[in-house]
């Protein structure tokens, strides 16, 4: 049985250094996959499904690479070349790390920490798609590779997740952080921090920990199936066309009469339900914070709205609309200043505005039936 094993798996190998020479067409095809998959998002949990699949098989085949070989070395014989297991988790990685991408960059508040998720998430899809280097992490740092893994693991639940099986944000990233942990555990083990009862438990409160840390940091991670498709500030609202009207300078004295609408279009997979806030700050403080329940599925995103009439006396200064879900994730933001001079003040003038980056495109709109 173990020759038959070991026949099978040089073979393998043998058609691994046979297709290496396309080796260099994955990476534009994956990233293409993950573009079209961001547009076509209500259409593509399937492909989600099979990447969540696919990394844990890769798991899978790299811990029974390592045991096996092992096994092979403790009975005298050669242990197995790692070519076949690295080569499929590459190729795997690659997908994975191509098809999130395009949410964490359009769904990034690029004025707070999560940019810096965002950048170490760009830095580790160059590095999957650069084998001098991917190569040379594989065979000298397992820990650190294995860490990577847990890393794709990550992310492929955070945004796999609200579209197979329509968790909220909060929920999914809850189950990302224990698969990271668990995925971890191999990295950890890597480090050799001590053998026996003590060493594992060792190793499991690390994994644990890494968890909790990544929970604990979740205000730096962009909710990636949650954007702001459009935007406005507006002194009067068309509930029936749920549409912003009029417009007003926004001085203390026009605020404390009117009150202020803020209203945004937030874009959400299709079946998924989710409470977000509107989290109003006055020069850094919160002063309101107000409910909103969203429903995913329209194009254009859910249309919601919150008025604020309760200003206080001395409103001048810089006011900031956060966009937050129920874990405290930021989604978008509005800003606005308040000023008795008019020509310092914003100008509310219900128009609408789009964000930046890829859902500023309005691709969707030029695609039917989206």
């Amino acid at each position: 049985m173990s020759t038959t094993l070991s026949a099978l798996y040089l073979r393998l190998t043998n058609v691994v250094e046979h297709t290496k020479r396309w080796h260099w067409l994955w990476p534009p095809i994956g990233f293409a996959a993950g573009i079209g998959s961001f547009f076509l998002v209500n259409r593509q949990q399937w492909l989600g499904a099979m990447l969540a699949i696919g990394m844990l098989l890769a798991w899978l085949i790299l811990i029974t690479e390592g045991l096996w070989s092992r096994f092979r070395r403790h009975r005298g014989k050669n242990a197995l070349p790692r070519k076949l297991a690295t080569f499929v988790a590459q190729l795997i990685q690659q997908e994975t790390l191509c098809f999130t991408l395009p949410f964490f960059l359009a769904t990034t508040d690029w004025a707070s920490g999560q940019a810096g998720f965002t950048l170490l998430m760009c830095g580790a899809t160059l590095l999957s798609i650069l084998d001098p280097f991917y190569y040379r992490l594989a065979e000298r740092h397992r820990w650190l590779y294995f860490g990577f893994h847990a890393l794709c693991v990550f992310v492929v639940v955070l945004v796999t997740l609200p579209l197979m099986l329509e968790l909220t944000t909060g929920e999914s990233l809850l189950a990302a952080c224990g698969a990271m942990s668990l995925f971890a555990l191999p990295s950890v083990a890597n480090l050799r921090i001590a053998r026996g009862l003590t060493g594992g438990l060792a190793m499991i409160g690390i994994s644990v920990m890494l968890g909790v840390g990544a929970w604990s940091a979740r205000a730096w991670i962009p909710p990636a199936t949650l954007w702001i498709n459009e935007s406005s500030l507006s002194p009067a609202f068309d509930t029936a066309a749920r549409a912003p009207q009029g417009e007003m300078r926004l001085t203390p004295a026009q605020l404390s009469a009117n009150g202020l609408y803020a209203f945004t279009a937030i874009r959400a997979p299709r079946g998924l339900s989710e409470k977000v806030y509107h989290v109003w700050r006055h020069d850094g403080e919160v002063v309101d914070r107000i409910a909103l329940n969203i429903n995913g599925g329209r194009g254009e995103g859910y249309r919601a709205w919150t008025h604020k009439t309760a200003f206080p006396s001395d409103s001048d200064g810089e006011w900031r609309i956060d966009v937050e879900t129920l874990n405290g994730q930021r989604i978008g933001s509005l800003r606005f200043t308040v000023s008795d001079d008019p020509s310092l003040a914003t100008l509310a003038d219900s128009s609408l505005s789009h964000p930046p980056g890829i859902p500023g495109w309005r691709i969707t709109n030029l695609i039917p039936g989206l």
